[in-house]
């Protein structure tokens, strides 16, 4: 068999063609032959070669929505007309309206039911998601806009909350009670001088959280 002369470009064809399946059906219902398929000339062989699951496949996609994210904020921050408060908004904004990253979102949110994935991402988003929302706080801090003296705890508080707290999976709620825990949230930040959620907002964070799994984990 004649080797690849360029595994990046099958690697890549491998991805986009998982991740388009993920958005179109979900990750559950999309088994690796349906990938095959969709692909058209390449085996399951082919594709275990470059990737040892399904789930190595989730992973690398959210590796590269991780990095998208990372690219976001850059050029949130490198923008001059906008203050700290605002830039800290348009990130907001920007992670709850992109489809891609809430539907990758939810295709992991199984795999939380193992304790050791749940603390793995515990301890993620404890120590390194915070530093993804420090610069644009520490920038409000400095132009004036966000007034705190708490901006490592504010920092922990987003990424511990929004990515625990606010899930249905691990917080049932329906609409209204997660709008209201949303509101919690928002009132927290704004007492330590964080006002970075505004109704609109509010509502539009509802919105995203409440298409995830509204199932109870122990059912």
């Amino acid at each position: 068999m004649a080797r690849n002369a360029h595994p990046e470009v099958t690697e890549r064809r491998i991805l986009e063609a998982a991740r388009d399946l993920f958005m179109e059906q979900g990750y559950e219902k999309t088994s690796i032959q349906n990938i095959v398929d969709r692909l058209g000339n390449l085996s399951k062989g082919a594709i275990y070669h470059h990737f040892k699951s399904k789930e190595a496949i989730l992973d690398r996609l959210n590796s590269a929505d991780w990095d998208y994210s990372q690219g976001e904020r850059d050029h949130i921050m490198g923008r001059d007309d906008l203050n700290g408060l605002q830039k800290l908004r348009a990130l907001f904004t920007v992670a709850i309206n992109n489809e891609e990253h809430r539907k990758l979102n939810e295709a992991g949110l199984p795999f939380l039911d193992d304790p050791t994935t749940l603390a793995s991402n515990l301890n993620f988003w404890a120590t390194e998601l915070p530093k993804h929302w420090l610069p644009i706080i520490e920038e409000g801090m400095r132009d004036g806009s966000i007034p705190t003296e708490y901006q490592q705890e504010a920092a922990e508080l987003i990424s511990l909350l929004a990515n625990y707290w606010l899930l249905t999976r691990f917080y049932p709620a329906n609409r209204a009670q997660l709008h209201h825990r949303i509101q919690c949230l928002a009132t927290m930040l704004s007492a330590i001088n964080i006002p970075v959620f505004d109704d609109e907002l509010i509502d539009q964070t509802c919105d995203f959280y409440a298409q995830f799994d509204k199932q109870d984990p122990h059912d």
